[in-house]
């Protein structure tokens, strides 16, 4: 059976001339598909999108490599480059994402895939891929040159085809993900070497020990056949990645690609490691680097700038196979080169990646924080305006936002205000909406925006206890759910700084409400950490303890008249002033847990003291809580 799609404009245009058929499951995601099989012997599946829109064979001598083409042909080219064990499937997840605007290549390197299959070693030597990559540029795009992104040793392989003369006449960009130029590690391991520097290249070696094994002929097929299997490396790369064994998508060659593919490691890294070549290029290169990745340690980067000018550097928080964990930031990453190189305007993330930029610890970041009129949400604005970032605030006193604002314009910074009730979904919807249009998806979020309450909870009605609630808990999910989704599926990382409070593992008297929406937060921002790690988006708890804000004179007692609660509110605020501990101390805090992607940060010295204590010792904590009341 022959099944290919070609992408319609459904359903507001009428199929092209090539659509023979076209089904409605198909239509789904604005794809039909032609086949020379009757409709009741063709299988139509959910996923259309990875179905290719034509399959050709490229001929480059004696080999004919496997090539499969998505989206519009007349768009910009953008060639996917698998490595090792991989072959065109490893792309699955990232050509729906880029299809949509580019003309989509991948194809299976040489003794990969449907390719031509060879046991020659020097077949698989690094000049020889590249040679089978500018053939299969220019059959797919002649005589226009072509964006790369490349993975593992097609990265290795494309870095080959950029340092070659003229590459920039062929190749318009090159986003690198995990796969050196093994010249220039070969370089940086002798120049590190002769600086007195071990650890960097002992922490690689480390790392490399694996390629002995895969470069002894023979052994690997003995000693790795159990990992071989596509179950146990679909567990294995998906251990590896934080990802679900779900989305590793392997071939159906995968079992003779693994260990066939493994004369690329014999043909090329001692050749390449004990005889770095002085290998150099114009043309613009993106490095995303994994910060786990088992393969290639981050630190084997660092000389990179001086063998390519045209430098681009993001680190993330995930491992080796980014292709099956981080679709999306490898579709925006590779988006936003491609737009940089035609238009001239970077985005604040390419421009913050730039290598040799001088800039401040928050230069080209957008911070966006809830409560930012007064107390900790201004000193924290602040905090990060004088670091470089932009900031969006929002407060349900507008007219406090405004001041903020303008504290930050006086210094120099940018700053724009907003009227946002946090508790008001429908509203904080609409806020992030604005948002994203007019500033773009935050990089850094804080959910700040609470309120005090005091109390016993027989005294405290259930309209008081819904209202902290939906403040102090409803609204840091409000923020998450509106702000969050949109950092997730721009696939860059980010922070997500929540404000919880000491009371959150402290049991009090009198402060039921308040203690169990920051309870909430706390376990919230937990579950919330473990789901963002694989988007590589820190998520930050922030307890505070006893500061000096403007919440403290505005909380509400209840159970008391209006002129009880006012002498308490004054009573508390003198003694909270007396404590002499200010918002500006918490908002540095709130800046290291981003700059150090700190989980859990207490903030105070009996927040501290707390927290280790409630951990070893709560039912002392709880004994102290039914004899002390505070309120």
């Amino acid at each position: 059976m022959s099944i290919t799609a070609t992408r319609c404009s459904l359903p507001t245009s009428a199929p092209p001339a090539t659509c023979s058929s076209v089904y409605p499951a198909a239509a789904v995601n604005d794809w039909c598909w032609t086949s020379s099989t009757p409709l009741e012997e063709t299988i139509v599946t959910d996923q259309p999108t990875i179905i290719p829109a034509s399959e050709r064979i490229v001929r480059n001598g004696e080999f004919e490599i496997a090539v499969y083409e998505y989206g519009e042909p007349s768009a910009e080219t953008v060639v996917l480059v698998h490595g090792w064990p991989d072959d065109n499937h490893l792309w699955d997840h990232v050509v729906p994402l880029l299809a949509q605007r580019f003309h989509v290549v991948t194809y299976d390197t040489r003794g990969h895939g449907r390719s031509t299959r060879t046991d020659r070693t020097e077949d698989y030597q690094l000049e020889r891929f590249a040679a089978d990559f500018f053939a299969v540029a220019e059959a797919v795009s002649p005589g226009e040159p072509v964006h790369v992104l490349a993975h593992d040793w097609g990265s290795v392989q494309v870095w080959e085809a950029v340092c070659e003369p003229d590459a920039a006449a062929r190749i318009a960009s090159f986003t690198s993900v995990s796969g050196p130029n093994l010249d220039h590690l070969g370089a940086w391991v002798r120049g590190e070497l002769s600086r007195g520097k071990l650890w960097g290249p002992f922490t690689q070696l480390l790392s490399s020990l694996y390629t002995g094994l895969f470069m002894t002929p023979g052994v690997p097929r003995v000693v790795l056949k159990p990992l071989g299997t596509e179950k146990m490396w679909s567990r294995f790369v998906g251990l590896m990645n934080e990802t679900s064994p779900e989305n590793v998508t392997l071939g159906p060659e995968f079992q003779r690609d693994f260990f066939d593919g493994m004369r690329i490691y014999r043909a090329n890294i001692l050749r390449r490691m004990s005889g770095p070549r002085e290998r150099r290029t114009e043309v613009p290169v993106q490095l995303v680097i994994a910060r786990r990745d088992v393969a290639v340690r981050p630190t084997g980067y660092n000389d990179t700038h001086e063998w390519a000018p045209n430098l681009y550097r993001r680190e993330v928080g995930g491992g080796h196979w980014l292709p099956f964990s981080h679709p999306e930031l490898l579709a925006t990453a590779t988006t936003e080169l491609i737009d940089s190189l035609r238009t001239g305007a970077a985005t604040r993330g390419l421009r913050r990646a730039e290598v040799g930029r001088q800039q401040r610890e928050f230069d080209d970041q957008l911070l966006v924080i809830t409560g930012g009129g007064s107390g900790i949400g201004r000193e924290t604005a602040l905090a990060f305006a004088r670091k470089g970032a932009e900031v969006v605030l929002s407060d349900i006193n507008l007219d406090s936002a405004k001041e903020t604002a303008e504290l930050i314009a006086r210094e120099g910074g940018s700053a724009q205000a907003y009227q946002l009730d946090v508790s008001n979904k429908d509203a904080v919807e609409e806020h992030a909406a604005t948002v994203i249009a007019e500033h773009g998806v935050p990089d850094i979020l804080i959910n700040n925006a609470g309120i005090g309450q005091a109390g016993d909870f027989f005294d405290t009605s259930a309209a008081e206890f819904d209202r902290v609630l939906n403040i102090n808990l409803y609204g840091v999910i409000n923020g998450c759910r509106a702000f969050g989704k949109a950092m997730a599926e721009r696939g860059l990382g980010g922070h997500i700084v929540n404000l919880s409070s000491m009371a959150a593992y402290t049991p009090q008297r009198g402060f039921s409400a308040y203690s169990t929406s920051k309870s909430a937060v706390f376990m919230f921002s937990d579950c919330l950490r473990a789901e963002l790690a694989s988007k590589g988006i820190g998520v930050h708890t922030i307890c505070p303890g006893i500061v000096h804000t403007n919440i403290v004179a505005n909380t509400r007692f209840a159970g008391v008249s209006a002129a009880e609660e006012a002498q308490k509110q004054a009573r508390y605020d003198k003694l909270y002033a007396a404590r002499r501990y200010g918002p500006e101390k918490v908002a540095a805090q709130i800046v290291k847990a981003v700059e150090r992607d700190r989980a859990v940060v207490p903030v105070t010295p009996e927040a501290h003291l707390q927290y280790r204590f409630n951990r070893f010792a709560p039912a002392v904590a709880r004994f102290v809580a039914a004899r002390v009341k505070l309120t």
